[in-house]
């Protein structure tokens, strides 16, 4: 053995392994905008107590966070095709589940698992605001949904925009897990580069260093973000 690492098919290596990056980042921002959406809708089910809706919520964001993502993963990439052929034979329908990409399967596992967390971030965030908030809200005319819209969820996002990033951070480096279900992200590009030349070491060092480099520049914005958001508090 000449040497500890082979730097310049390193540096070689980069352009292939950097071609996984879009798919890297449209995993995690679907997924991230697609959990805003479940988890607003879930932590107001929860807050409000709806009837069977509360229960199934829970059970969902119970599921969900007591089971690993990879499972979730498997789940979603075995087990959508066998509901889909069910339908096939049970309604006399075509659909094809060979054209549906491996991708759209880890987008719904990975919104599914999204959602679940940030239902909790964004309840406890809307429980942080005083509830005499909506209460003063009443007392002018408006609505409960006027109320939650234009006062208690914009001081909710403030609290919650901390975790919210970090939720988010977690998510790119998830999108690692992708690779199980034979998406090309930085991950599968890596493992093909890898196959090829047995360099297993080299490669996943420089897949860490460029998701390492994406959540530094990701962590970076999410600061500034906050920092504009907390600006009234300032009294800037």
């Amino acid at each position: 053995m000449d040497k500890l690492l082979d730097f310049s098919y390193m540096i070689e290596s980069i352009p292939a392994i950097a071609k996984g990056i879009p798919i890297s980042l449209a995993i995690a921002l679907v997924a991230f905008f697609i959990g805003l959406i479940i988890g607003l809708f879930v932590a107001l089910v929860k807050i409000y107590r709806v009837p069977v809706l509360y229960q199934i919520s829970s059970l969902y964001v119970s599921f969900i966070r007591g089971t690993p993502l990879l499972v979730q993963i498997f789940l979603s990439y075995y087990g959508i095709p066998l509901v889909i052929r069910y339908i096939n034979s049970r309604y006399s329908l075509n659909w094809d589940v060979s054209y549906i990409p491996a991708i759209y399967f880890i987008y719904v596992a990975f919104s599914l698992n999204s959602g679940a967390y940030l239902s909790e971030t964004i309840r406890s965030a809307i429980q942080a605001v005083n509830k005499g908030q909506m209460e003063a809200c009443h007392s002018v005319g408006m609505t409960t949904s006027q109320g939650l819209r234009r006062i208690i969820l914009p001081q909710a996002v403030i609290v919650a925009l901390p975790n919210i990033g970090n939720h988010f951070v977690s998510l790119l480096k998830d999108s690692s897990l992708a690779f199980a279900a034979s998406v090309p992200e930085i991950i599968g590009q890596a493992k093909i580069i890898a196959g090829r030349t047995s360099q297993f070491f080299e490669v996943y060092i420089v897949a860490a260093l460029i998701y390492w480099g994406i959540c530094i520049v990701f962590e970076r914005l999410l600061v500034y973000l906050e920092n504009r958001f907390r600006k009234f508090e300032r009294g800037v």
